[in-house]
Protein backbone atom coordinates (compact mmCIF):
# COMPACT_ATOMS: atom_id res chain seq x y z
CA UNK A 1 0.00 0.00 0.00
CA UNK A 2 1.33 3.67 -0.84
CA UNK A 3 2.03 6.14 1.82
CA UNK A 4 0.91 9.27 0.48
CA UNK A 5 4.08 11.02 2.81
CA UNK A 6 6.18 9.54 0.69
CA UNK A 7 4.51 10.60 -2.65
CA UNK A 8 4.54 14.11 -1.17
CA UNK A 9 8.46 13.33 -0.73
CA UNK A 10 8.89 11.89 -4.48
CA UNK A 11 7.17 15.07 -5.99
CA UNK A 12 9.36 17.41 -3.67
CA UNK A 13 12.46 15.38 -5.09
CA UNK A 14 11.23 15.41 -8.69
CA UNK A 15 10.16 19.24 -8.39
CA UNK A 16 13.09 20.63 -7.17
CA UNK A 17 14.83 21.53 -10.46
CA UNK A 18 18.30 21.72 -8.89
CA UNK A 19 18.29 18.13 -7.31
CA UNK A 20 20.08 15.21 -8.31
CA UNK A 21 17.00 14.10 -10.03
CA UNK A 22 17.34 16.70 -13.10
CA UNK A 23 21.44 17.56 -12.46
CA UNK A 24 22.62 13.59 -12.58
CA UNK A 25 19.84 11.04 -12.80
CA UNK A 26 17.50 12.33 -15.77
CA UNK A 27 19.64 14.72 -17.61
CA UNK A 28 23.42 13.78 -17.67
CA UNK A 29 24.95 12.28 -20.28
CA UNK A 30 28.19 11.75 -18.19
CA UNK A 31 26.11 8.97 -16.17
CA UNK A 32 25.15 7.01 -18.99
CA UNK A 33 28.82 7.20 -20.67
CA UNK A 34 30.32 6.28 -17.35
CA UNK A 35 28.54 2.48 -17.51
CA UNK A 36 30.70 1.13 -20.28
CA UNK A 37 33.83 3.20 -19.36
CA UNK A 38 33.41 1.56 -15.78
CA UNK A 39 33.21 -1.87 -16.89
CA UNK A 40 35.66 -1.89 -19.50
CA UNK A 41 37.80 -0.39 -17.18
CA UNK A 42 37.21 -2.84 -14.42
CA UNK A 43 38.02 -5.86 -17.09
CA UNK A 44 41.60 -3.91 -17.09
CA UNK A 45 41.69 -4.24 -13.18
CA UNK A 46 40.59 -7.62 -13.12
CA UNK A 47 43.45 -8.81 -16.20
CA UNK A 48 46.13 -6.89 -14.05
CA UNK A 49 44.95 -8.54 -10.63
CA UNK A 50 45.40 -12.08 -12.51
CA UNK A 51 48.40 -11.29 -14.73
CA UNK A 52 50.28 -10.25 -10.84
CA UNK A 53 50.62 -6.54 -12.70
CA UNK A 54 48.33 -4.73 -10.72
CA UNK A 55 50.42 -1.71 -8.28
CA UNK A 56 50.48 -1.60 -4.75
CA UNK A 57 49.12 1.61 -4.79
CA UNK A 58 45.87 3.01 -5.54
CA UNK A 59 47.49 6.40 -7.24
CA UNK A 60 47.90 5.38 -11.07
CA UNK A 61 46.10 2.44 -11.07
CA UNK A 62 43.63 0.81 -13.21
CA UNK A 63 41.13 0.87 -10.35
CA UNK A 64 41.79 4.63 -9.92
CA UNK A 65 40.64 5.12 -13.51
CA UNK A 66 37.06 3.28 -12.59
CA UNK A 67 36.85 5.08 -9.43
CA UNK A 68 37.44 8.39 -10.88
CA UNK A 69 34.49 8.25 -13.50
CA UNK A 70 32.43 7.00 -10.78
CA UNK A 71 33.41 9.85 -8.62
CA UNK A 72 33.36 12.54 -11.17
CA UNK A 73 28.88 11.83 -11.20
CA UNK A 74 27.66 14.92 -10.34
CA UNK A 75 27.11 15.65 -6.51
CA UNK A 76 25.75 12.05 -5.85
CA UNK A 77 29.57 10.25 -5.56
CA UNK A 78 31.46 13.02 -5.02
CA UNK A 79 34.44 11.43 -2.64
CA UNK A 80 33.40 7.79 -3.97
CA UNK A 81 37.27 7.90 -4.17
CA UNK A 82 38.17 7.89 -0.74
CA UNK A 83 37.54 4.91 0.22
CA UNK A 84 40.15 2.90 -1.93
CA UNK A 85 43.08 5.55 -1.11
CA UNK A 86 45.83 3.92 0.18
CA UNK A 87 46.74 4.63 3.79
CA UNK A 88 50.08 3.74 4.26
CA UNK A 89 50.18 4.32 8.21
CA UNK A 90 46.67 2.31 8.65
CA UNK A 91 47.50 -0.03 5.87
CA UNK A 92 44.27 -0.01 3.96
CA UNK A 93 42.27 -0.34 2.54
CA UNK A 94 44.01 -3.88 2.20
CA UNK A 95 44.04 -4.87 -1.38
CA UNK A 96 47.28 -3.20 -2.42
CA UNK A 97 49.92 -5.48 -0.82
CA UNK A 98 47.90 -8.37 0.60
CA UNK A 99 48.35 -10.74 -2.66
CA UNK A 100 45.47 -13.05 -1.07
CA UNK A 101 43.21 -10.02 -0.20
CA UNK A 102 43.68 -8.47 -3.80
CA UNK A 103 43.67 -12.05 -5.88
CA UNK A 104 40.00 -12.25 -3.86
CA UNK A 105 39.11 -8.96 -5.02
CA UNK A 106 39.95 -9.63 -8.82
CA UNK A 107 37.65 -12.78 -8.13
CA UNK A 108 35.03 -10.83 -6.44
CA UNK A 109 34.94 -7.97 -9.51
CA UNK A 110 35.46 -10.61 -12.09
CA UNK A 111 32.31 -13.11 -11.08
CA UNK A 112 29.79 -9.86 -10.82
CA UNK A 113 31.20 -8.59 -13.92
CA UNK A 114 30.00 -11.49 -15.73
CA UNK A 115 26.82 -12.67 -14.35
CA UNK A 116 23.50 -10.94 -14.10
CA UNK A 117 22.51 -13.61 -11.20
CA UNK A 118 20.78 -11.38 -8.17
CA UNK A 119 21.64 -14.52 -5.99
CA UNK A 120 25.09 -14.72 -7.60
CA UNK A 121 25.98 -11.49 -6.34
CA UNK A 122 24.90 -11.38 -3.13
CA UNK A 123 26.46 -14.97 -2.34
CA UNK A 124 30.21 -12.76 -3.90
CA UNK A 125 29.32 -10.00 -1.53
CA UNK A 126 29.04 -12.11 1.64
CA UNK A 127 32.12 -14.40 0.43
CA UNK A 128 34.27 -10.89 0.28
CA UNK A 129 32.91 -10.13 3.47
CA UNK A 130 34.28 -13.26 5.44
CA UNK A 131 37.82 -12.18 3.73
CA UNK A 132 37.54 -9.33 6.08
CA UNK A 133 39.72 -7.06 4.44
CA UNK A 134 41.03 -4.47 6.41
CA UNK A 135 39.40 -0.91 4.86
CA UNK A 136 37.32 -2.56 2.09
CA UNK A 137 33.21 -1.91 2.93
CA UNK A 138 30.75 -1.04 1.24
CA UNK A 139 32.39 1.76 -0.78
CA UNK A 140 32.25 -1.09 -3.20
CA UNK A 141 28.48 -1.18 -3.73
CA UNK A 142 28.91 2.30 -5.78
CA UNK A 143 30.69 -0.21 -8.70
CA UNK A 144 28.17 -2.84 -8.29
CA UNK A 145 26.17 -0.24 -9.28
CA UNK A 146 27.26 0.81 -12.44
CA UNK A 147 27.43 -2.99 -13.28
CA UNK A 148 23.77 -4.14 -11.87
CA UNK A 149 21.61 -0.37 -11.88
CA UNK A 150 18.05 -2.21 -11.18
CA UNK A 151 19.47 -4.91 -8.51
CA UNK A 152 22.30 -2.87 -6.05
CA UNK A 153 21.85 0.88 -5.15
CA UNK A 154 24.94 2.64 -4.67
CA UNK A 155 26.28 3.57 -1.15
CA UNK A 156 27.63 6.37 0.60
CA UNK A 157 27.36 8.48 3.75
CA UNK A 158 24.63 10.80 2.73
CA UNK A 159 22.42 7.97 1.12
CA UNK A 160 23.03 6.24 4.06
CA UNK A 161 22.31 9.24 6.47
CA UNK A 162 18.82 9.92 4.11
CA UNK A 163 17.55 5.97 4.79
CA UNK A 164 18.27 6.04 8.48
CA UNK A 165 16.45 9.63 8.81
CA UNK A 166 13.71 8.39 6.46
CA UNK A 167 12.89 5.13 8.20
CA UNK A 168 14.01 6.19 11.74
CA UNK A 169 17.16 3.36 11.81
CA UNK A 170 20.48 3.62 12.84
CA UNK A 171 22.51 1.72 9.87
CA UNK A 172 25.88 1.67 9.83
CA UNK A 173 28.43 2.92 7.13
CA UNK A 174 31.22 0.31 7.15
CA UNK A 175 29.03 -2.90 7.33
CA UNK A 176 28.33 -5.27 4.30
CA UNK A 177 25.03 -6.73 6.29
CA UNK A 178 24.06 -3.04 6.95
CA UNK A 179 24.26 -2.48 3.33
CA UNK A 180 22.51 -6.02 2.37
CA UNK A 181 19.52 -4.87 4.58
CA UNK A 182 19.07 -1.86 2.95
CA UNK A 183 19.28 -2.88 0.14
CA UNK A 184 16.02 -5.36 0.27
CA UNK A 185 14.18 -2.35 2.05
CA UNK A 186 15.45 0.00 -0.99
CA UNK A 187 14.30 -2.67 -3.53
CA UNK A 188 11.32 -3.27 -1.21
CA UNK A 189 10.08 0.28 -1.53
CA UNK A 190 10.91 1.02 -5.32
CA UNK A 191 8.56 -1.86 -6.73
CA UNK A 192 5.72 -0.09 -4.89
CA UNK A 193 6.72 3.42 -6.39
CA UNK A 194 9.06 2.66 -9.34
CA UNK A 195 6.10 4.57 -12.07
CA UNK A 196 7.36 7.58 -10.06
CA UNK A 197 10.75 6.75 -9.93
CA UNK A 198 12.72 4.21 -12.11
CA UNK A 199 13.55 0.85 -12.32
CA UNK A 200 17.40 2.13 -12.12
CA UNK A 201 17.70 2.23 -8.70
CA UNK A 202 19.49 5.45 -8.97
CA UNK A 203 16.56 7.36 -8.41
CA UNK A 204 15.83 6.48 -5.32
CA UNK A 205 19.76 6.49 -4.34
CA UNK A 206 19.47 9.88 -5.01
CA UNK A 207 16.18 10.97 -3.31
CA UNK A 208 17.75 9.42 -0.27
CA UNK A 209 21.09 11.62 -0.88
CA UNK A 210 18.76 14.50 -1.04
CA UNK A 211 17.45 14.24 2.55
CA UNK A 212 20.87 12.93 4.06
CA UNK A 213 21.93 16.29 2.63
CA UNK A 214 19.64 18.29 4.04
CA UNK A 215 17.75 19.18 0.66
CA UNK A 216 14.85 17.55 1.44
CA UNK A 217 13.01 18.08 5.32
CA UNK A 218 11.06 15.08 6.15
CA UNK A 219 7.91 15.33 8.88
CA UNK A 220 9.34 12.56 11.20
CA UNK A 221 12.65 14.78 12.00
CA UNK A 222 11.07 17.83 12.65
CA UNK A 223 12.37 17.94 15.91
CA UNK A 224 15.96 18.62 14.77
CA UNK A 225 14.48 20.62 12.12
CA UNK A 226 16.50 24.04 13.31
CA UNK A 227 19.59 22.17 12.74
CA UNK A 228 18.58 20.74 9.81
CA UNK A 229 17.23 23.81 8.17
CA UNK A 230 20.66 25.46 8.97
CA UNK A 231 22.55 22.25 6.75
CA UNK A 232 19.76 22.53 4.31
CA UNK A 233 20.40 26.33 3.56
CA UNK A 234 24.08 25.51 3.01
CA UNK A 235 23.53 22.61 1.05
CA UNK A 236 21.09 24.33 -1.13
CA UNK A 237 23.49 27.20 -1.61
CA UNK A 238 26.54 25.17 -2.79
CA UNK A 239 24.34 23.25 -4.96
CA UNK A 240 22.70 25.93 -6.67
CA UNK A 241 26.83 27.62 -7.05
CA UNK A 242 27.45 24.14 -8.85
CA UNK A 243 24.24 23.86 -10.82
CA UNK A 244 25.57 27.72 -12.43
CA UNK A 245 29.24 25.93 -12.94
CA UNK A 246 26.93 22.98 -14.62
CA UNK A 247 25.45 25.42 -16.87
CA UNK A 248 28.33 27.55 -17.71
CA UNK A 249 29.89 23.99 -18.11
CA UNK A 250 27.36 22.83 -20.60
CA UNK A 251 26.73 26.12 -22.81
CA UNK A 252 30.99 26.15 -23.63
CA UNK A 253 29.99 22.03 -24.20
CA UNK A 254 27.43 22.78 -26.53
CA UNK A 255 29.41 26.09 -28.51
CA UNK A 256 32.22 23.32 -29.28
CA UNK A 257 29.65 20.77 -31.00
CA UNK A 258 28.40 23.74 -32.84
CA UNK A 259 31.58 24.63 -34.08
CA UNK A 260 32.76 20.65 -34.83
CA UNK A 261 29.33 20.51 -36.37
CA UNK A 262 29.56 23.58 -38.19
CA UNK A 263 33.11 22.60 -39.64
CA UNK A 264 32.45 18.68 -40.62
CA UNK A 265 29.19 20.09 -42.72
CA UNK A 266 31.20 22.42 -44.61
CA UNK A 267 33.73 19.80 -45.00
CA UNK A 268 31.36 17.41 -46.90
CA UNK A 269 30.64 15.19 -44.16
CA UNK A 270 27.41 14.43 -42.42
CA UNK A 271 27.25 15.63 -38.51
CA UNK A 272 26.20 13.25 -35.94
CA UNK A 273 25.98 15.23 -32.22
CA UNK A 274 25.47 12.64 -29.56
CA UNK A 275 21.43 11.93 -29.08
CA UNK A 276 21.24 13.22 -25.35
CA UNK A 277 22.54 16.74 -26.59
CA UNK A 278 20.05 16.97 -29.31
CA UNK A 279 17.83 19.07 -27.57
CA UNK A 280 20.64 21.35 -26.10
CA UNK A 281 20.77 24.83 -27.32
CA UNK A 282 23.41 27.48 -28.66
CA UNK A 283 22.97 30.56 -30.64
CA UNK A 284 18.88 29.97 -30.48
CA UNK A 285 19.28 26.79 -31.99
CA UNK A 286 18.89 23.34 -30.84
CA UNK A 287 21.92 21.06 -31.42
CA UNK A 288 19.81 18.47 -33.10
CA UNK A 289 19.60 21.06 -36.04
CA UNK A 290 22.92 20.76 -36.91
CA UNK A 291 23.14 16.81 -36.50
CA UNK A 292 21.77 14.50 -38.83
CA UNK A 293 18.39 12.57 -37.30
CA UNK A 294 19.68 9.23 -37.22
CA UNK A 295 22.86 7.78 -36.58
CA UNK A 296 23.32 4.56 -39.16
CA UNK A 297 26.56 3.31 -39.60
CA UNK A 298 28.19 0.02 -41.21
CA UNK A 299 29.42 -2.51 -39.11
CA UNK A 300 28.76 -1.36 -35.64
CA UNK A 301 27.91 -4.01 -33.27
CA UNK A 302 24.60 -3.63 -31.77
CA UNK A 303 25.86 -4.26 -28.44
CA UNK A 304 27.85 -1.02 -28.45
CA UNK A 305 25.66 1.10 -30.93
CA UNK A 306 24.20 3.29 -27.82
CA UNK A 307 27.62 3.50 -26.07
CA UNK A 308 28.87 5.21 -29.97
CA UNK A 309 25.82 7.39 -30.18
CA UNK A 310 26.68 9.38 -27.29
CA UNK A 311 29.99 10.34 -28.47
CA UNK A 312 30.27 13.92 -28.52
CA UNK A 313 30.45 14.41 -32.25
CA UNK A 314 31.75 12.40 -35.20
CA UNK A 315 31.99 12.81 -38.34
CA UNK A 316 30.87 10.22 -40.78
CA UNK A 317 31.55 9.61 -45.07
CA UNK A 318 29.06 8.69 -47.78
CA UNK A 319 29.48 5.42 -46.91
CA UNK A 320 28.09 5.72 -43.31
CA UNK A 321 31.91 5.12 -41.87
CA UNK A 322 32.93 7.41 -39.33
CA UNK A 323 35.67 9.60 -40.09
CA UNK A 324 36.40 11.08 -36.96
CA UNK A 325 35.43 10.93 -33.66
CA UNK A 326 35.23 13.92 -31.09
CA UNK A 327 34.72 13.94 -27.11
CA UNK A 328 34.54 17.45 -25.47
CA UNK A 329 36.22 17.39 -21.75
CA UNK A 330 35.33 20.49 -20.25
CA UNK A 331 35.74 19.47 -16.55
CA UNK A 332 35.04 15.80 -16.29
CA UNK A 333 38.00 12.86 -16.79
CA UNK A 334 40.46 13.06 -19.47
CA UNK A 335 41.35 9.60 -18.65
CA UNK A 336 37.73 8.46 -19.03
CA UNK A 337 37.24 10.07 -22.74
CA UNK A 338 40.61 8.35 -24.02
CA UNK A 339 39.07 5.58 -22.94
CA UNK A 340 36.00 5.99 -24.54
CA UNK A 341 37.41 6.97 -27.58
CA UNK A 342 39.55 3.76 -27.37
CA UNK A 343 36.61 1.78 -27.21
CA UNK A 344 35.24 3.46 -30.15
CA UNK A 345 38.15 2.79 -31.93
CA UNK A 346 38.02 -0.77 -31.29
CA UNK A 347 34.61 -0.50 -32.43
CA UNK A 348 34.87 0.54 -35.63
CA UNK A 349 35.71 -1.75 -38.80
CA UNK A 350 37.02 1.28 -41.05
CA UNK A 351 41.11 1.56 -39.88
CA UNK A 352 41.25 5.13 -41.43
CA UNK A 353 39.50 6.90 -38.22
CA UNK A 354 40.64 10.30 -36.73
CA UNK A 355 40.01 10.50 -32.95
CA UNK A 356 40.19 13.89 -30.97
CA UNK A 357 39.80 14.94 -27.74
CA UNK A 358 38.47 18.79 -26.80
CA UNK A 359 39.33 20.53 -23.51
CA UNK A 360 40.50 24.15 -22.71
CA UNK A 361 43.44 25.08 -22.69
CA UNK A 362 44.27 25.11 -18.78
CA UNK A 363 43.65 21.54 -19.42
CA UNK A 364 46.83 21.00 -21.56
CA UNK A 365 49.31 19.64 -19.61
CA UNK A 366 47.02 17.40 -17.73
CA UNK A 367 46.27 16.00 -21.54
CA UNK A 368 49.82 15.16 -22.25
CA UNK A 369 50.62 13.63 -19.14
CA UNK A 370 47.30 11.06 -19.49
CA UNK A 371 49.15 10.41 -23.32
CA UNK A 372 52.17 9.85 -21.71
CA UNK A 373 51.31 7.26 -19.85
CA UNK A 374 52.65 3.16 -20.40
CA UNK A 375 48.82 2.33 -20.70
CA UNK A 376 48.20 4.66 -23.28
CA UNK A 377 51.36 4.50 -25.41
CA UNK A 378 50.94 0.79 -25.75
CA UNK A 379 47.51 1.07 -27.20
CA UNK A 380 48.10 -0.35 -31.07
CA UNK A 381 46.21 0.92 -33.81
CA UNK A 382 44.75 4.07 -31.72
CA UNK A 383 46.45 7.63 -32.42
CA UNK A 384 44.73 10.25 -30.56
CA UNK A 385 45.45 13.91 -30.40
CA UNK A 386 43.67 16.87 -29.05
CA UNK A 387 42.25 20.06 -30.18
CA UNK A 388 42.31 23.66 -28.05
CA UNK A 389 39.12 25.72 -26.91
CA UNK A 390 40.66 28.90 -28.64
CA UNK A 391 42.01 27.09 -31.40
CA UNK A 392 39.06 25.86 -32.89
CA UNK A 393 36.93 28.96 -31.51
CA UNK A 394 38.95 31.08 -33.72
CA UNK A 395 39.93 29.31 -36.61
CA UNK A 396 36.47 27.16 -37.59
CA UNK A 397 35.31 29.96 -40.51
CA UNK A 398 38.71 29.88 -41.79
CA UNK A 399 39.00 26.25 -41.81
CA UNK A 400 34.88 26.00 -43.21
CA UNK A 401 36.39 28.39 -45.88
CA UNK A 402 39.29 26.74 -47.08
CA UNK A 403 39.73 23.05 -46.26
CA UNK A 404 38.83 20.69 -47.84
CA UNK A 405 38.43 17.39 -45.88
CA UNK A 406 39.85 16.31 -42.39
CA UNK A 407 43.05 17.25 -42.92
CA UNK A 408 42.59 20.63 -42.47
CA UNK A 409 42.18 20.03 -38.93
CA UNK A 410 46.25 19.02 -38.86
CA UNK A 411 46.40 23.06 -39.02
CA UNK A 412 45.04 23.62 -35.12
CA UNK A 413 45.63 19.80 -33.46
CA UNK A 414 48.08 18.37 -31.02
CA UNK A 415 49.65 15.04 -30.28
CA UNK A 416 52.01 13.87 -27.81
Amino acid sequence: MRDPNFIKIIDQFKEDKESVYHSWFLNSKDRLKAFRTIKKGLSVVINEIENNEFGNDFKGSSLEVVVTAISEQKQVFEGASHAFYWKPKLRIPDIYENEIHKKAFGRFLKACLQTNNEDQIILEIKKLDNMKIKGLGPAVANILYFLHPTLFPPFNTAILNGFNLLYNQKKKLGSWEAYLEIRERILAENEVYKDLLSKDLGAIAGLLFEIGTYRLIIEENADISLIITEKKNKSKNKRHKQIELDDAEESTHSEMQYYLAKLGNSLGYKVWIARNDHKRVWEGIKLGEYSIPDLKLSNIPADVYDTVSLIDVLWINENHQIVCGFEVEKSTSIYSGILRLHDLCLSIATESSSFYLVAPEKREKEIKAQLLRPSFRNLESFELSYLLFKDLRCDCDAMCKFGNDLTVLEKISKSV
